[in-house]
């Protein structure tokens, strides 16, 4: 509680309090109320109880200590790429991947009613690189913050009449900033991929509709690992709609890869195809499968 800026204490009091008396309902969220996660969280479970939480690990840890029933945690962006490391975190969690929510991103530029000409501008990371380029062109420095709301709270308990915020316009009502500018995305499809992780994983038949299924495995460190790793997936005509390698640790040898299909481990060339893949590395890991939120054809 105490990681919060002063303006939003009470009310991620409140919602603690509430989501204590009824942790069934609950979903753990990153950030401060108002956050674009809390967003997510309010749609991908409309009867939920949000449960703020400072920090990504915070969020997994109320859900393994039964505190939430599930997290809602951003993924990647469009613009920006990969927000959290969930190909750290959610293996270490023992958590698993039971849904995902597409969030359109709205950036709102707003500061103290009493502003002054605007130099710095506080947002978390994401937030700030997917506005590089209008901030830079508006002579502002970006200052890092843990999260976009947790900023505009920051901005109205310092007072500081030249900082800003980037946050969802809803942060502005609640911790009292006015509204400068709008939309300020360098893109107008600013979109983040969210994902809704469990402690159990999802009952879910093949035969219900579009899924995917996530997972992560670790190479042999040998020439043409990743082609013949893959190459199951293509011979049995599974889409690969996500890759991403990571490196654990200092030994740079053998990468480690982040990977979503579309389909269900029990469907005939799915199995296959992962029989294939674990076949030419040392592990595989699967985290998840889950109905699609979203087709991913052209």
């Amino acid at each position: 509680m105490q990681n919060y800026p002063a303006p939003a204490q009470a009310l991620v009091a409140e919602m603690t309090a509430a989501c204590a008396a009824d942790p069934g309902r609950a979903v753990a969220f990153q950030g401060a109320p108002g956050a674009n996660s809390h967003i997510a969280a309010l749609e991908a479970f409309p009867n939920g109880l949000p449960l703020p939480c400072f920090s990504f690990e915070d969020a997994l840890d109320a859900v393994r200590d039964f505190r939430a029933d599930c997290a809602v945690i951003p993924i990647e962006n469009s613009l920006h790429g990969r927000v959290a490391d969930m190909h750290f975190l959610l293996p270490e969690s023992g958590l698993v991947i039971t849904g995902e929510h597409f969030l359109h991103i709205r950036h709102t530029l707003m500061a103290l009613p009493n502003h002054g000409k605007i130099t710095e501008v506080m947002s978390h990371p994401q937030a700030l690189g997917q506005c590089r380029h209008w901030t830079r062109a508006q002579g502002m420095t970006p200052i890092s913050y843990p999260d976009t709301a947790g900023a505009a709270a920051a901005v109205a308990e310092a007072g500081d009449t030249h900082v800003a915020a980037l946050a969802p316009s809803i942060a502005a009502a609640v911790y009292g900033l006015k509204v400068i500018e709008e939309n300020v995305a360098d893109s107008d499809d600013n979109t983040t991929r969210f994902v809704v992780l469990a402690r159990a994983g999802l009952d879910i038949s093949p035969d219900n509709g579009p899924v995917m299924t996530t997972f992560i495995f670790e190479v042999k460190n040998i020439p043409a690992a990743l082609y013949k790793a893959l190459g199951g997936f293509a011979t049995n005509g599974v889409n690969m709609t996500k890759l991403e390698s990571y490196q654990r640790g200092a030994r740079f040898a053998a990468t480690e890869f982040y990977a979503d299909i579309e389909g269900h481990p029990e469907q005939p060339h799915v199995r296959r195809a992962l029989e294939e893949l674990a076949f030419h590395t040392k592990w595989v890991r699967l985290l998840g499968t889950y109905p699609q939120a979203r087709d991913r054809g052209m």
